[in-house]
């Protein structure tokens, strides 16, 4: 048997489960660990974020881009609790995520010492596993342990080691068990119940697709459906791109972070075919909806809405047996007019894009990053307005990815994400998008992105204010109080941080700065840049709740919801008028 240091070990099975870099801050308490770090760094690259939620934070983007368990470790005491933003989004969107944690040496502990605390009560709630070695021969095996916990559970998992002992020499070989991420076993739809969602399809007048996370790696089989049953389709927001953006049938999203289209076929459906998903917005389409839904997680069936039918299978399976149908529909004037209904609302976006004439439009950038982006980039999605833009624009029809915070909604999740998608995908062109709220709190970590000549192109959509909450506080009709913020420039700050920065005020300064930032990736800049823009503070329409539609709202709130969004009812007519222009 070899004998190395118990860190070291530690390394070599994060190794072995193919991790090849991992977050953090070094500190007394776990110096020792990440001494072992070093004696492996050939391998097991460590990257000195400057705040250790920025690190759990990019652990939690790793696991959603690529699958692969993110790793962040923090010190003793405030160390271990800045790590808790980051584990919490890891819980919530349920990615693997291992935190390995210091603790005050064994011989300190319980004698009141300096940073000494309880620790693993605190991780209880957010970490499936929660562990505190006792000895040093314990913590190569529990580290594995972890690992496997959190693949199995899609959770988080968190290693608590007192310093001393991660210092101290085992003997350590490696492990004969294969490194396995977890397989979950395919559920097959029964043909019972197949039988009832073939019924309920031919019987519906206007059905719709709604597909979440658990179709996004069924992209083929969901543009096959919709194109055989003539299905309008939305998509979770986090799981935009699950069928291609571009393709005529899609409508986006329901709710706050949604489209107009999307609003209306949901609210004008009389059945939903709602597969992989548990998005809590279900509850609020009309109650006389016919609710099928698929899900393979036996706890989500009628969570959030009660469902007529519900199908027990994974999402692919599923779709894959409603093309084995021995029926098509031709497409319907629903369809039809669901199509016109997402093409104009697209050619309203482009328009509000390309008009300048009272200052840049949070619209005209994202059109920009769209213009400008690669087939396969990578974007990492802060919190606030700037995701509910990002979420209506940008492409996510090739090979395209993203993240975002999707059920914890952090603010500053964007520039880690960022940062954690330039080291997952070296190649490609990666782009944080980050209001100036979030983008403030994270923002001394473009050091990170220098120091490790990460060339991220940070988008910086400035206001001055907390958007997202100043559209609560209109909503509210409360004052908008504690919602301005102190604007900079970010572009100057970028370029004293040793980044690039570049700063728009309008159309022609944007596409200037893309146009140099082209010139740069070209040339092999290694420098992270920093697209500052000055947008107008403009309310982003709400599409939570799309009142249109005069037969069904009355003229008095519709003129006032269109007024509120200058939302021009020829160049935006009501799903139902186009509908009845088609009948007509």
């Amino acid at each position: 048997m070899t004998k190395i240091t118990a860190g070291q070990a530690l390394a070599k099975v994060l190794i072995d489960w193919h991790i090849d870099h991992i977050y953090g801050i070094t500190a007394d308490s776990i110096n020792n660990t990440v001494d072992g770090f070093y004696q492996e760094r050939k391998q097991l690259k460590y990257i000195q974020v400057r705040h250790e939620e920025v690190g759990a934070l990019a652990a939690a983007a790793d696991a959603k881009l690529t699958g692969t368990i993110g790793v962040s470790f923090g010190s003793a005491g405030p160390g271990a609790v800045h790590l808790l933003n980051g584990l919490y989004d890891a819980k919530m969107d349920h990615v693997p995520v291992l935190a390995i944690v210091g603790q005050s040496a064994t011989s300190l502990m319980n004698t009141n010492f300096f940073q000494e605390m309880n620790q693993d009560p605190v991780f209880a709630d957010v970490a499936e596993f929660h562990k505190q070695v006792t000895n040093a021969e314990q913590i190569p095996y529990v580290v594995d342990e972890a690992i496997r916990s959190a693949y199995a559970t899609h959770s988080v998992s968190v290693v608590i080691i007192p310093d001393d002992l991660s210092g101290q020499e085992i003997e350590f070989n490696g492990f004969k068990t294969a490194p396995l991420k977890a397989v979950t076993q395919e559920i097959v739809p029964k043909a019972s119940d197949l039988a009832q969602v073939k019924t309920a399809l031919q019987n519906a007048k206007h059905p719709i697709l709604w597909v979440g996370k658990g179709a996004f790696n069924a992209r083929k089989e969901v543009v096959a459906v919709s194109e055989k049953f003539s299905l309008p389709v939305l998509s979770t927001a986090p799981s935009t791109g699950a069928m291609p953006t571009d393709h005529p049938n899609f409508m986006g999203s329901r709710g706050r972070l949604g489209t107009k289209p999307a609003f209306e076929v949901s609210q004008a459906s009389d059945l939903v075919l709602f597969v992989g998903t548990n998005f809590p917005f279900a509850r609020y389409l009309p109650a006389n909806a016919k609710f099928i839904q698929v899900n393979n997680n036996l706890a989500d069936l009628g969570k959030q809405r009660d469902a007529d039918i519900t199908v027990l299978a994974d999402a692919k399976l599923f779709l894959q047996k409603l093309l084995e149908f021995d029926f098509s529909i031709a497409p319907t004037d629903f369809l039809k007019a669901a199509q016109i209904d997402k093409k104009n609302w697209d050619n309203w976006l482009n328009k509000i894009a390309d008009n300048d004439e009272n200052g840049l439009t949070a619209e005209g950038v994202i059109k920009a990053i769209k213009e400008n982006s690669t087939d396969d980039a990578v974007f990492g999605l802060d919190v606030g307005n700037n995701t509910e833009w990002a979420i209506r624009q940008l492409p996510l029809n090739k090979q395209q990815r993203f993240t975002m915070s999707g059920w914890y909604g952090t603010m500053g999740f964007g520039l880690p994400a960022g940062l954690a998608g330039k080291l997952s995908y070296p190649d490609k062109q990666v782009w944080s998008i980050s209001g100036d709220g979030g983008y403030a709190m994270v923002m001394p970590d473009l050091l990170t992105e220098v120091k490790y000549h990460l060339p991220v192109i940070n988008v910086v959509l400035e206001n001055k204010v907390l958007g997202f909450i100043q559209h609560e506080k209109i909503v509210a009709n409360q004052a908008p109080y504690g919602i301005d913020l102190v604007g900079a420039d970010w572009a100057k700050a970028a370029e004293d941080l040793g980044a690039i920065g570049f700063k728009a005020t309008n159309l022609a300064e944007l596409k200037s700065a893309m146009t140099k930032i082209k010139e740069l990736q070209a040339s092999g800049n290694q420098l992270p840049i920093v697209l500052d823009t000055k947008i107008q503070n403009i309310d982003p329409i709400d599409t939570s709740f799309v009142p249109v539609d005069r037969t069904a709202f009355g003229d008095e709130m519709v003129n006032q919801y269109r007024q509120q969004y200058q939302l021009n009812e020829t160049e935006q007519p009501a799903l139902n008028d186009i509908l009845a222009g088609l009948n007509a």
